[in-house]
């Protein structure tokens, strides 16, 4: 039995295996969703399933007949509704080690253009050979002509743009990004204050402060559940989740962070810098 919760502790599930298809996704929408280049999930027999919590959870209907859920509170993605005699569940919340590891890429036509794969897994267009569901189009970015670099949720009720060059880009691998994001990292862009404008619906966000933390925050639309922006006035910058764009940011993550806290089941292929907290 593997033991799994939200950032914020008001949805925790166990689910036991066998487990089977862990893959990462990268598909526009679990980019929205997870506000990450890609989101790894992992089936489990839905009868094993058990979940804590279930009023603290909302909705949304990304495509037609599929929800997408998440706790209200903080915005960590939980597992939804079963599919056929299996639930697949995000694998960043889990806290124990579920003893698979990803088998394939899949969506990878929808790969983000600052992302490459780099782990020698399989890599299926879209669905893996053998399912056989619908194929949905990439949904068109939101606020066509302005300037800057376009952002939104899933659901487009927020929209931003980015109209200074960005500062950094890094991946962290700490347990409150795993969490909050319910991925195998966070891939967080850093620009200036003034750098991040919203151009609609940022009365729809919601912020949850962890208590213990000195700063870390974590945004998403009310609506959808997507993650967005996060301003530290104090620091005079926004970070903003990568997979929340909708237009390449111009510039690629630049190392691993708080590598010292990885997740046991992800691998990190690519040649970029690794520090075990903070970078030097």
């Amino acid at each position: 039995m593997v033991h799994a919760s939200c950032l914020c502790g008001d949805v925790s599930w166990d689910i036991d295996g066998p487990f089977l298809f862990m893959s990462h996704c990268h598909c526009s929408r679990c980019r929205k969703f997870h506000g990450t280049p890609f989101a790894t999930y992992v089936g489990g027999p839905a009868a094993s399933l058990r979940l804590r919590g279930s009023d603290a959870i909302a909705g949304w209907e990304s495509s037609p007949g599929f929800v997408r859920s998440f706790c209200r509170t903080c915005g960590s993605k939980v597992p939804g509704a079963p599919w056929q005699d299996l639930h697949f569940v995000p694998a960043g919340n889990f806290d124990d080690d579920p003893g698979h590891r990803p088998e394939a890429n899949i969506f990878v036509d929808s790969k983000a253009s600052w992302f490459e794969i780099t782990d020698g897994l399989a890599c299926f267009a879209a669905y893996p050979d053998g399912v056989d569901a619908p194929v949905l189009a990439d949904s068109e970015p939101p606020d066509r002509g302005g300037n800057g670099v376009r952002g939104s949720c899933g659901c487009r009720a927020v929209t931003f743009r980015m109209i200074e060059p960005p500062l950094d880009a890094r991946n962290c691998h700490c347990g409150r990004c795993r969490k909050g994001r319910s991925a195998a990292y966070a891939a967080n862009l850093f620009v200036t204050l003034g750098g991040l404008v919203y151009t609609h619906g940022q009365d729809r966000i919601v912020e949850y402060k962890v208590p213990a933390a000195d700063r870390f925050t974590q945004a998403f639309c009310s609506i959808c559940g997507s993650a967005m922006p996060v301003t530290y006035r104090d620091r005079g910058v926004s970070v903003v989740p990568m997979g929340a764009f909708d237009d390449d940011p111009g510039i690629r993550p630049r190392s691993h962070i708080f590598v010292g806290s990885k997740a046991p089941w992800f691998e990190i292929t690519d040649d970029l810098p690794q520090f075990a907290g903070y970078p030097d």
